[in-house]
């Protein structure tokens, strides 16, 4: 299978979109190139933008809460720029989010062992298959999927813990900051004193002359500028502890969506169009005080299976068709 992926440099208008395999394993990204420094994690979400004929539109979420298909990156990406400019490192806990600004603390749960961590999502991706996120190598350890490569996941924007991550994100700068990052400053010019080290014990020495200011000398054409102080990036944020955190779960199907429709009718109508794919249903529900009529397709025995069956729902002319668990 393929995907592509946005890679931002800080400081570069370089933007590259590469097709990509995902599927029982590491996800892998675009690559963009190897890192030369530090890398400033500036806070950004982005224009809207089209994937393999996909627009995705990034935004601002506090309500964000998704279950869905769980990937993972790592050796391929390592020490590379992500989509906000750090330096992505397979061993730290982080992600990749097509949508969510960057960077988002997020809890990210395994649906089916129930272990829980915070991650920091710092990249954008992945774009295969539908999944809703792409860890970091160390973030699926964590969560014990890195062998069979994706899972059943939910995610949840975090909200405190993500402005405060923006917050520090911001003083670097960026196109949604509102501000550049400060200029750099000459260091003050203090009065120096001239001061002797205390004599070693029993060691005889004459006494001392008494101290007195020197001041700075003043600059001439051969004296050069004084040092500046350069106004260094602001780290994102210590690492996000390794802690796990074992939530109660309960079993979980997978499904393919094709839609969710305010009218039964045209629920039915949908419905009519993709029986011939496999089992399809109607369900009807409550969302924000409106009945939602949602279609979909299985429940689906494996995650090869949904995307066999995404595939075929979008090539039936359902592009806005995706995975679901539920």
């Amino acid at each position: 299978m393929t995907s592509k992926r946005l890679r931002a440099l800080a400081g570069a208008a370089a933007v590259g979109l590469v097709l990509s395999g995902c599927g029982h394993g590491p996800s892998t990204h675009a690559e963009g190139p190897p890192a030369p420094g530090h890398g400033i994690g500036i806070y950004k979400v982005g224009q809207p933008y089209q994937v393999n004929g996909v627009w995705y539109y990034p935004s601002s979420d506090i309500t964000y809460d998704e279950t869905g298909i769980g990937s993972w990156y790592g050796p391929g990406f390592q020490e590379r720029y992500t989509a906000n400019g750090e330096i992505f490192d397979q061993n730290e806990v982080t992600a990749a989010h097509k949508t969510l600004p960057m960077p988002s603390i997020v809890q990210v749960t395994n649906l089916e062992n129930g272990r829980s961590i915070q991650v920091r999502v710092n990249d954008r991706g992945p774009y295969v298959g539908s999944r809703i996120i792409d860890l970091s190598r160390r973030a699926a350890q964590l969560l014990g999927y890195d062998v069979q490569g994706t899972a059943k996941v939910r995610v949840r924007l975090l909200v405190p813990e993500t402005l405060q991550a923006q917050s520090l994100a911001k003083e670097n700068g960026g196109p949604e900051a509102g501000e550049a990052p400060p200029p750099a400053v000459a260091a003050p010019r203090e009065t120096v004193v001239a001061q002797n080290l205390p004599p070693p014990s029993g060691a005889r020495t004459a006494a001392p002359p008494p101290s007195k200011p020197l001041p700075a000398p003043p600059p001439t054409a051969a004296s050069p500028p004084p040092p500046m102080a350069p106004a260094g990036p602001v780290p994102p944020g210590p690492p996000l502890s390794n802690a796990v955190t074992v939530l109660p779960v309960r079993p979980t199907h997978i499904f393919v969506q094709a839609g969710a429709f305010a009218s039964n009718g045209n629920a039915e109508r949908m419905k009519a169009r993709l029986t011939s794919l496999g089992p399809v249903s109607v369900t009807a529900v409550r969302v924000n005080g409106l009945d939602v009529y949602r279609v979909r397709l299985g429940p689906l025995n494996s995650v090869d299976d949904a995307d066999s069956m995404l595939a075929r729902t979008v090539g039936a002319g359902v592009p806005e068709a995706r995975i679901v668990v539920d």
